[in-house]
This record gives structure tokens, C-alpha cells and sequence, in this order.
């Protein structure tokens, strides 16, 4: 029993619209999923991902309107990777974020990798990794309708850094439990701090790492927009995760047992400096309901939703993703 990877990874946004014009438009991504939060129905849940929304490509979005401005720090989830092709492709990247006004930083080598660190129009802190040299878990495949050339296009989540004020008993979670298994080590780019530490699973590589900051200098985050909620780890099936929670059990951590989220089965906990973690299945997967040719163009809800639709459609302002141009009235 060994988690596989990376699953997706969800984030916070006040402004679906905007969201939705830059993960597509911008980086290219697709929309495989337009949801709500199916524990606050009142909230979108947008996905990002490959061309088919495979497992280890997503990147996730709650819309929460007026939410405040994230406060950066420490017992967080302070950065997320999008995998591109090669190292050819930062280059790209780099040109095109600087025609599209979008803040970056230089090319950096990040534990071996080169790596260009971005941020959307929230902030949200994000970095691109080249696979050039990966070994391990393989990426997905570039959304062919995008107009970014496939060559250089995002295909799939890279490494996750938590950052920490005491990275013991993240590692101990990580390690002792979730069967994670120390990789190395990279400097930090602030001064005087400790080397951040690489962390994988499974068969390893770009897909299956978490790095691990501690910062003790720093107070802890406040996150609102911008932020990061939570990290999600690959399970092979549901069996599987059953023997999970087992464990989890059995490792004292409150958790909130079996959740069926209709795509996938999940489990959620937090390790001991306040990290959300969810493990979640592989499938059924987001063409459980839709055709994959269509994948995100209209409100899908879980079958325990659907008799609220109507309801649901009223608390949510329109978002027109079938066009590929967000519209609100």
C-alpha cells in the first residue's frame, strides 16, 4: 500500500471569471469540471487540468466573492509546480508571461530541476518545473483545443512545498505514516535558513514529491485568496483507501473518515502544523457524467445534489465556460 503521487491540489479564488481566463487562457489549461463545493454548494468548484482531467493534473479552485487578501507564512501550503515538457519550455513561459504582463521571477534551479516561479492575479504563488530530466511518475497530455503549442504545454502538478515553523513532526506525518521517503535536499533562497527537504512516493519523480520549508522567523499565514487549501494524494482504488483510513486511525490523527465525492473517494486530516491533507482515489473520474469532448462546458452537480439544482443555479451568477470566454451578467 503506497500512495501513488500527487492527486490535485485546491485552492481559493474571489473571482471565477477572472480564474477561469487565466488557467485556460493563459496557461492553457482545461476545464474538465465546473461544480459548487459539495459541502457549501453556494461556492463554485472549478478544476483545471490535462486534456482528460487525469489524476495528478488538476488544479482546483474555490470561489469565495470578497474573500480578503492572503497574509503569507509559515503552516502552509506555500507553493505549487506545474510540470512542462522541457527546459526549452521555461524559456517559452518566460516570454510569454512577460507579453502577458504576468509576474515572474528568473529561470531557477529548484532540487535539480530548472524551475520559473509565477504568480497569478491573485498571488497565488506557482512555479513551473521542467520534466526534461524526470523519472517517475509520468504527466499527462496538453489540452489539444488549447492554443498554446503542445510542445511546451502544462501536464500536470509538480511538487508541493509545505512551509512549516518546525518541520519534525510534518516529516514524522509524512514519513512514519503516509509512507513518504526522504529524496534530498536544496538550499533555501532566503538567507541564513535551513536547506528545504525533498520528500517522494511512489515511483517518485516531478508528480510524487513534497519539499518541506522551516521557517521559524516568520508568523503564521492567514489565508484568504490566493491561498492554497489543501493537497491531495493519489490512491490506486477504493479498497485501498478504506485501509488508509485504518491507518490514519491507528496514527491518532482526526480525520473525517470515508467521503464520497462522486469523481473520487477521499479522506481528509491535518498533520500536526495545521496542513490539509486529502488522500483520494484514482476514479470513477470526471467523465462519470459528462463526455470527455465536453468536459466542463456546463454546471455539473453529484447525483445528492442534483434534485437542488434549481436552487443551486440561483445562488450561483452565471459563468459561460462552453465559449471559452467567461461571462457574468
Amino acid at each position: 500500500m503506497e500512495l501513488k503521487g500527487i492527486h490535485h491540489v485546491s485552492a481559493l479564488t474571489t473571482d471565477a471569471p477572472r480564474n477561469f481566463d487565466f488557467y485556460t487562457k493563459v496557461l492553457g489549461m482545461r476545464l474538465v469540471k465546473k461544480t459548487v463545493n459539495q459541502d457549501e454548494p453556494s461556492m463554485y468548484h472549478l478544476f483545471y487540468a490535462d486534456e482528460k482531467g487525469n489524476p495528478g493534473t488538476d488544479l482546483t479552485f474555490f470561489e469565495i466573492p470578497m474573500l480578503a487578501r492572503n497574509y503569507e507564512g509559515t503552516n502552509s501550503i506555500s507553493s505549487v509546480s506545474l510540470r512542462v515538457p522541457t527546459d526549452d519550455s521555461l524559456k517559452y513561459w518566460k516570454r510569454r508571461f512577460e507579453e502577458q504582463g504576468v509576474d515572474h521571477e528568473p529561470i531557477t534551479e529548484r532540487a535539480g530541476r530548472a524551475t520559473l516561479a509565477f504568480r497569478d492575479f491573485e498571488q497565488q504563488r506557482l512555479i513551473l518545473v521542467s520534466d526534461e530530466m524526470n523519472e517517475g511518475v509520468p504527466g499527462g497530455i496538453p489540452w489539444e483545443i488549447s492554443t498554446l503549442p503542445a510542445e511546451h504545454g502544462i501536464v500536470g502538478l509538480g511538487p508541493v512545498k509545505i512551509t512549516v515553523r518546525e518541520a519534525a513532526p510534518s516529516i514524522e506525518v509524512l514519513v512514519r505514516v503516509l509512507g513518504f521517503r526522504h529524496k534530498g535536499q536544496y538550499p533555501s533562497t532566503i538567507e541564513g535558513q535551513p536547506d528545504i527537504l525533498v520528500l517522494e512516493t511512489g515511483e517518485g519523480g516531478t508528480g510524487a514529491e513534497i519539499h518541506v520549508e522551516e521557517r521559524a522567523d516568520i508568523p503564521v499565514e492567514r489565508p484568504w485568496r490566493g491561498s492554497v487549501h489543501h493537497v491531495a494524494f493519489r490512491v490506486d482504488n477504493e479498497e485501498e483507501l478504506r485501509q488508509w483510513i485504518e491507518r490514519i486511525n491507528d496514527a491518532g490523527l482526526q480525520n473525517s473518515g470515508f467521503v464520497d465525492r462522486f469523481y473520487f473517494r477521499s479522506l481528509y486530516f491535518r498533520e500536526p502544523n495545521g496542513i490539509l491533507y486529502e488522500l483520494a482515489t484514482d476514479g470513477p473520474g470526471f467523465d462519470t457524467d459528462e463526455d470527455i469532448r465536453t468536459l466542463g462546458e456546463s454546471l455539473a452537480l453529484p447525483p445528492f445534489l442534483e434534485s437542488h439544482r434549481e436552487h443551486i443555479e440561483k445562488l450561483l451568477k452565471p459563468l459561460d465556460t462552453k465559449n471559452g470566454r467567461p461571462v457574468r451578467d
